[in-house]
């Protein structure tokens, strides 16, 4: 079991140990939550693994500014003083976890198999291929050509992960005409 991992968050390393909390440049997690930082290098006991197949799990405590650091600039003989100030974004996180991952990916196999039937009915509905790619004057042009269950199926995704207007709408109204061909 590894004692200490050293992850990157926001082009910088930190060597982290189970229930340590850090603060580091602002992270884009609201609190409360948990997110995994990419892992670099697990070691303990005496043996360091460089390639590290172990996931380092760390909940967002807060997000909190830095000191005021004061920038001043003057000019001799001229009276020209100007004074700006900065504080940084910052994040605190706790480590929570070292090395989870092995135990999360031997228990989703289990779970898939039970869950299996209910998604292989929606797999069949997909949007067309490259359908991430379009734009909304394609969608709106192409999607009369397509079936009901892929302008449905387009029409989730876009929801999920797009969520343009536009596209929505051009969505929305090809399945209202092709609702009302079938009626």
């Amino acid at each position: 079991m590894a004692t200490y991992a050293f992850i990157s968050l926001g082009g910088k390393q930190y060597r982290v140990l189970e229930g340590e909390k850090l603060l580091v440049d602002r992270v884009g997690t609201d609190e409360g939550k948990t997110f995994h930082p990419d892992v670099l290098l697990t070691g303990g006991d005496g043996n360091v693994n460089l390639s590290p197949r172990m996931q380092v799990t760390a909940k967002v405590v807060g997000h909190v500014r830095g000191e005021k650091v004061r920038i001043g600039k003057r000019r001799p003989k001229s009276g020209y003083r100007r004074q700006t100030g900065f504080r940084s974004a910052l994040t605190q996180i706790e480590i929570q976890s070292i090395g989870a991952s092995s135990s999360k990916r031997t228990a989703t196999p289990k779970e898939a198999p039970t869950e299996a039937p209910e998604k292989e009915a929606p797999a069949a509905a997909q949007p067309p291929r490259d359908y991430a790619d379009y734009t909304v004057a394609d969608i709106a042009e192409k999607s009369k050509r397509w079936r009901l269950e892929q302008v449905e199926a387009a029409l989730e995704f876009e929801r999920a992960n797009a969520n343009r207007k536009g596209a929505i709408a051009a969505l929305e109204a090809t399945i209202a005409a092709k609702q009302e061909k079938e009626g």
